[in-house]
C-alpha cells in the first residue's frame, strides 16, 4: 500500500493533535516494542510541554513541532534513548529518536545530568506511507 501526500499529510495531522497541549518525555534504557508497551527498566531523564498546538501542519507527510518548553532541571541523570510524546491526560501517543542531530527528536546532548536543563530543539513527525 502506498498512500497519497494528501492523506499522509491528514494521517499525520491527526497523530500530531493528539499531542496538543501535552508532553514528550525523554528516557534512559532500552526502547520498547511500541508506544502502547509499558516502561519497563526506563528511566525519566528530562520533560518539555508542548504548546496548545503542538506541530505544525503536515507536508509530504512530516509535522514540525512547534516550540517546546525546556525540561529546567532534569530529574535524574543518564544517557538517553528514545522519547515518548503524550496526549495532555498522559496516555501515549508515539516513541520517537533522540539524538543531537539526525534524530526525530533533537536536544543539546543526550548525557542528561541531573540538575540541568534540557532544550528540545527540533521534533518531527513523519507518517509512514505504508511501503
Amino acid at each position: 500500500m502506498r498512500s497519497a501526500a494528501l492523506s499522509r499529510n491528514a494521517a499525520a495531522d491527526a497523530v500530531c493533535a493528539r499531542c496538543n497541549g501535552g508532553t514528550i518525555k525523554i528516557y534512559s534504557g532500552t526502547r520498547p516494542a511500541t508506544a502502547d508497551t509499558a516502561l519497563s527498566g526506563n528511566t525519566l531523564l528530562a520533560t518539555g510541554t508542548f504548546s496548545a498546538t503542538a506541530f505544525g501542519s503536515a507536508s509530504n507527510g512530516v509535522a514540525t513541532a512547534n516550540s517546546i518548553t525546556k525540561e529546567s532541571s532534569a530529574p535524574a541523570g543518564g544517557t538517553a534513548t528514545f522519547a515518548r510524546m503524550y496526549t495532555s491526560g498522559s496516555a501515549p501517543v508515539v516513541d520517537v529518536s533522540v539524538g543531537t542531530s539526525g534524530a526525530e527528536l533533537t536536544i543539546n546532548s543526550t548525557t542528561i545530568i541531573v540538575g540541568l536543563e534540557v532544550l528540545f530543539n527540533a521534533c518531527t513527525y513523519t507518517q509512514p506511507d505504508g511501503t
